[in-house]
């Protein structure tokens, strides 16, 4: 699990999201998303080693379809840019990041050592968005809590939109500064360019 410290360390922390409590965890609906998707990824974990990378990816794709918002993800991390990219190049581009985000989650989590998983039963509701926070707990030492920003997609289920670790500023953040100074340096396909070099690098 070296990969994941590591991985967990770039994600960038979680302000205050001047949130209010919503329903228990077992009651709600975008906890249970959460619940489902770090099952997902306990099970790769616990395979990592015979599945190897290629087969964590296979196993993760579906799972990361089922719980990510990638199409919204691409277009907040974008910008205002996104409605003048040509219809296209939009899905290319996600499809690119759905590959990157496989591809990370399938190089990270790379192995077992008793971890678990815990879901905090305080969900919080910010305007349209719910934030679930889950704790990897491994055997020793503290936990890591990473929270999701969910969002109702079309057919009312709760897909993650954003992503923070134990703290203050969301991974989108991160990405929109990173996306704008591929754009800059040439538009669309050096963007897709970039997503799918780093997505390649994962899958070494």
């Amino acid at each position: 699990m070296r990969k994941l410290g590591a991985w967990l360390a770039a994600l960038v922390l979680l302000a205050g999201l001047g949130a209010t409590p919503a329903r228990a965890a077992s009651a709600d609906p975008a906890a249970a998303q959460i619940d489902a998707f770090d099952g997902a990824l306990l099970d790769v974990m616990k395979s990592a080693k015979s599945l190897g990378l290629q087969g964590r990816y296979r196993r993760l794709e579906p799972a990361v379809a089922r719980a990510y918002d990638i199409a919204t993800m691409i277009r907040f991390a974008v910008g205002p840019g996104w409605t003048a990219i040509a219809p296209a190049q939009q899905q290319a581009l996600t499809q690119a990041f759905e590959r990157l985000t496989v591809a990370s989650y399938a190089h990270n989590f790379d192995g077992w050592s008793g971890e678990r998983f815990e879901t905090d039963p305080n969900v919080l509701t910010r305007g349209p968005d719910k934030v679930v926070t889950t704790h990897l707990i491994p055997p020793s030492g503290a936990p890591v809590s990473i929270a999701y920003r969910m969002r109702q997609a079309p057919g009312g289920t709760w897909k993650i939109i954003d992503v923070f670790y134990n703290g203050s500023i969301s991974q989108l953040t991160t990405r929109r500064a990173d996306f704008a100074a591929a754009l800059a340096q040439g538009g669309a396909p050096a963007l897709l360019g970039h997503l799918n070099s780093l997505a390649d690098n994962q899958l070494k």
